[in-house]
């Protein structure tokens, strides 16, 4: 996948609490531009030897190629399942307006460079 191409990961925890953490966390340090959390998810699975039948929230986020293993590393920290699903589907297409909204909110904002005082300037602070 190139790098700016965007994806649609997925993943699930056992808790509103717990998808909620999961979902500020990746939108505040701008891996995700946005989480969808389906509640009420249904889910049957194979784990350990026995087939398992649980409730679940399901997550599904917007971001960048670039983004998807900083997204897996914060899903698998934040997670306390042992093993946390963590898929990405490539988007194949979408309208160019929210692809570009998608990639704009995923930047890292830049720190603005401190102006420094001129020695004219700081004379007459002191003034």
């Amino acid at each position: 996948m190139a790098v700016d191409e965007l994806v649609v990961v997925v993943t699930s925890a056992g808790t509103e609490e717990q998808a909620i953490d999961i979902a500020h966390a990746l939108v505040r340090s701008h891996q995700a531009a946005c989480v969808n959390l389906l509640p009420n998810v249904h889910s049957i699975y194979r784990w350990k030897g026995r087939v398992c039948d649980d409730g679940e929230f399901l997550l599904l986020i917007k971001t960048k190629a670039s983004q998807f293993e900083s997204v897996r590393e914060t899903i698998q920290k934040m997670n306390t399942y042992e093993l946390p699903e963590v898929l990405a589907y490539r988007v194949d297409d979408s309208s160019s307006a929210f692809a570009a909204w998608i990639r704009k909110a995923t930047e890292r904002p830049r720190k603005k460079p401190r102006a420094r005082k001129t020695a004219a300037r700081a004379a007459a602070a002191v003034s």
